[in-house]
């Protein structure tokens, strides 16, 4: 080691020299930053360049010399983390990750009950705005059941004749009709719906008020059946309970047209399909009408009362002016000059009545009009030839009829008896 530091003793020398000013340098020297190359132009130009500061030069290869190391001991911190909390750290997470999901499940049905809830909330609260409004008396029953044959459109409620359920009885919706129970049974009853084959329905178009038969076909469509071709049916149009089967009452709604197709079997009668009011296939509630005689709320009751009291009113006031325009008429004509002829022959029946031991008097014929003095052309029996109006019943004028020189008229003879003249007028 001596022997390397005396043979190159010069060399080591020149190089521990030149490393000193490489470090006083270094000391001395600032690199600037780049806002400050950026001015250096503008300093230049304006002559005042002056030390402004800046990074060492020394500390600049010092940074440059550590960074490396740095970046790479830190990227491998950063890997160690990530590796330790997302593969070596998991003892827990797969239990924790089950019980997660049984807290999503049991909310999701949760969730799902509540929805359920909320749907029937507000079909209950129809249902009961329906059955309030309604003037007949009504029964609500759940649906718990279908016929599950694809034939037969059948419902089972938890209603029967304990209830006070009958056979042929309707059930409603807040929507339209259902149908009407079929078969009773002591907690339970079957409900024949109105698109079976074999239900039926008396019913009346809104607009035109024709009438038909409502029932099933073979596909389960609702049709009126029984109707004469008319160019006045539309789709659209709404369609009604007639009130004729004394089932349903009048006015419920059954459904609405949608198109109208000729019957198979007779080209004069056509088929009006409809699509039901009440959703007969999503039905979850509904109500059984107990009996067909309307029940009116009290307001409504005094309403009708108020209005039939008006028209008595106004009823008795129509008789009194009646009886009055009577009254006058019979006065006026009891002052004004009677329209039978006084010449005109008595009935024999009259006089033969009054003598005992007569038979009944026949009724005396219709009395004839006095005869016209000066007639026209708008005269009865007016003769256009001769210019003068002639009896319909002697054919005479009114001027042999009236003339004073006329025969005094007589009486005809009753039986037994003479006859009698009568005075002339």
């Amino acid at each position: 080691m001596e022997s390397f530091f005396s043979r190159h003793r010069n060399l080591i020398v020149l190089l521990a020299v030149l490393l000193a000013q490489i470090i006083g340098l270094a000391v001395q020297v600032r690199r600037p930053t780049r806002e400050q190359a950026a001015s250096v132009a503008q300093r230049l130009a304006t002559g005042s360049l002056r030390d402004q500061g800046g990074v060492m030069l020394l500390r600049l290869w010092a940074a440059g010399l550590v960074t490396p190391p740095e970046r790479l001991f830190h990227a491998i911190d950063i890997g160690a983390v990530h590796l330790w909390s997302g593969y070596l750290d998991l003892v827990h997470l797969r239990g924790q990750n089950q019980q997660l999901q049984k807290t999503i499940n049991q909310l999701r049905l949760e969730q799902a009950m509540l929805i359920e809830d909320a749907r029937q909330g507000q079909r209950l609260q129809a249902l009961l705005h329906f059955q309030q409004s309604y003037p007949g008396k009504t029964l609500p029953a759940q649906v718990i059941g279908t016929s599950g044959n694809l034939q037969s459109h059948l419902l089972f409620i938890d209603k029967g004749s304990a209830d006070g359920l009958r056979t042929d009885m309707a059930v409603i919706s807040a929507d339209g009709i259902v149908g009407k129970v079929r078969d009773v049974f002591p907690h339970t009853a079957q409900v024949l719906l109105i698109n079976d084959q074999t239900s039926g329905a008396g019913v009346i178009l809104e607009k035109t008020r024709i009438r038909g038969i409502l029932r099933g076909d073979a596909n389960g469509q609702t049709e009126v059946v029984g109707i004469l071709a008319d160019s006045r049916i539309q789709p659209g149009e709404q369609v009604l309970t007639a009130g004729g089967d004394q089932i349903f009452p009048r006015g419920l709604a059954v459904g609405t047209v949608t198109r109208v197709v000729r019957d198979p079997d007779s080209s004069a009668f056509i088929d009006v399909i409809l699509r039901p009011a009440a959703a007969l296939d999503h039905l979850d509630e509904v109500l059984v009408l107990t009996d067909l005689q309307s029940e009116l709320p009290a307001e409504m009751e005094q309403d009708i009362a108020a209005s039939q009291q008006q028209q008595g009113a106004a009823a008795s006031a129509e008789l009194a002016r009646e009886l009055a325009r009577r009254k006058a008429a019979e006065e006026l004509a009891e002052r004004l000059p009677g329209l039978t002829d006084p010449n005109a022959p008595v009935a024999s029946g009259t006089q033969s009545a009054t003598q005992p031991g007569s038979q009944p008097a026949t009724p005396p014929p219709a009395p004839r009009p006095i005869p016209t003095l000066h007639p026209d052309r708008f005269s009865p029996g007016y003769d256009a030839n001769s210019g003068a109006a002639t009896d319909a019943t002697s054919g005479s004028t009114p001027a042999q009829t009236a003339s004073p020189a006329a025969a005094p008229a007589t009486r005809p003879p009753a039986s037994g008896q003479k006859p009698q003249q009568r005075s002339q007028p």
